[in-house]
Parts: C-alpha cells; structure tokens; sequence
C-alpha cells in the first residue's frame, strides 16, 4: 500500500533552513508526482509545492525563490529544501501523491505529517 513517511521539522529561529525529507514506498515511484502541503493551526491544509514525475515543478507564490522542491528517484524520497524560513511558515507539513504524474494533485494520499515551527 502506498505509504509517505515525511521527517525533518523542528523548531528553528526566523531566516533559518530546515529540509523535510518524504520517504515514499508502496508504488512505483519515479512515474508519480509528489506533493507537499502544510496546515496551519486554526487554517485550511494548503498546497506548498509538487514535483511532476519529469522533475517539473510548481510553488505557491508565499514561497517562491525561498523554498525548493527536488526528488531523488535512486531514493524514493523527495525533499523540501526551507531556506529564509518566517514564523508564517509554521505549520504541519505533509507530503501526498495521487499516483498522478502531474500536478497538481486531486483526493491524494497523505503521510503523517511533521511539524515546523519558526520562532524566535
């Protein structure tokens, strides 16, 4: 069964990195685009980015030129690189896919999610 287990929160002060990682197992993976999307508290779960199964990419405008998405297909994983992080990052961040090989992506499958949090 398709399983997405996503790792690398925590907790880290205004303009600094963190990288999530989402390791995928269950499907095929190099055919399958890969989303990630967080949820806030007390807001609707949002889409961040996704990467196509060619290595295609969107972003939402509130991270462009500050996050970046990439896959490593060798890993089945793909990452999300935070650089320049703000407290308005801080959410819950998950990875899914709908066995799509575009984005974006429509009734996926969710991991289990990892927290981020931006404070100082």
């Amino acid at each position: 069964q398709v399983q997405l287990v996503e790792s690398g929160g925590g907790l880290v002060q205004p303009g600094e990195s963190l990288r999530l990682s989402c390791a995928a197992s269950g499907f095929t993976f190099r055919r399958y685009a890969i989303g990630w999307f967080r949820q806030a508290p007390g807001k609707e779960r949002e889409g961040v980015s996704c990467i196509t199964s060619v290595g295609g990419t969107i972003y939402t405008n509130a991270v462009k030129g500050r996050f970046t998405i990439s896959r490593d297909n060798t890993k089945n994983t793909v990452y999300l690189q935070m650089n320049s992080l703000k407290p308005e990052d801080t959410a819950v961040y998950y990875c899914a896919t709908d066995l799509q090989p575009a984005c974006p992506m429509n009734n996926p499958y969710w991991g289990q999610g990892t927290q981020v949090t931006v404070s100082s």
